[in-house]
């Protein structure tokens, strides 16, 4: 299983502040002696600043794990209690560089220490929920990678839904494209349907005066003719 990188660089951070504590505890000792520190100052700063820097990823880290849901929330909350004594402990290591105060025994103390890079609880945090009580980081890496692994299947799973349901979408829509299509044809076809008919209606009522006409006109060629027989029609 890959390790963690916050913890990854969490670990190495702690390790950088022991190392700042060891250095600034060792300036003061030459200091006291009268020997030249200016190497062990400039070493110093340095270490200070690869300290704010590893505790700036830190932060980046945590926060887009937390946005991108790649760790619960409870774990979030831990891990922020974890970078506040972090940065507690940067600002203890830069008042005593800067001999702001007498190197306090908490900082030495409260550092990482062998049995924590094992790992032993942090002395750091005061308030460790129930679930991490007692687990190690190793215990609470795996803890979280199980909580990601069914985290991913259930997105998984739901990604899997939307996919269905994208493709039952996408269906429906060709069906309703295919319907619209059919009844666009049906409108075009009764349209000119309506055309053909409102056309043949005006031929048979022209037909129907037509015959009308020719009709009367028979009627008085035969009364015609009929008057022309009587009148010619031989009487005795």
């Amino acid at each position: 299983m890959a390790p963690d990188p916050w913890f990854s660089t969490y670990d190495s951070t702690c390790q950088i502040a022991q190392e700042i504590a060891e250095k600034i505890q060792q300036r003061n000792q030459y200091e006291r002696k009268g020997e030249k520190t200016t190497k062990l100052t400039v070493t110093i700063r340095a270490l200070l600043q690869n300290l704010k820097e590893k505790i700036a990823l830190l932060k980046d880290l945590l926060l887009r794990a937390v946005s991108t849901h790649q760790i619960t929330q409870l774990e979030g909350d831990r891990r922020q209690n974890l970078l506040d004594d972090l940065v507690t402990r940067e600002r203890l290591l830069l008042a005593s560089f800067k001999n702001e105060g007498a190197e306090p025994d908490l900082i030495r103390s409260s550092l990482m220490s062998e049995e924590a890079k094992r790992g032993a609880p942090n002395p750091w945090l005061f308030e460790e929920p129930e679930e991490t009580r007692g687990l190690g980081f190793d215990e609470i890496r795996q803890q979280q990678q199980k909580i990601i692994q069914e985290q991913d299947a259930g997105l998984d799973a739901l990604s899997s839904i939307i996919s269905r349901q994208k493709q039952m979408g996408q269906e429906i829509g060709n069906e309703l494209d295919e319907q619209n299509e059919i009844i666009d044809d049906l409108a075009n076809l009764v349209e000119n349907t309506d055309e053909k008919l409102r056309t043949e209606t005006r031929r048979v009522n022209i037909v129907d005066r037509k015959s009308t006409s020719c009709g009367m006109i028979m009627v008085i060629l035969l009364l015609l003719v009929a008057i022309v027989v009587v009148a010619v029609w031989p009487t005795n």
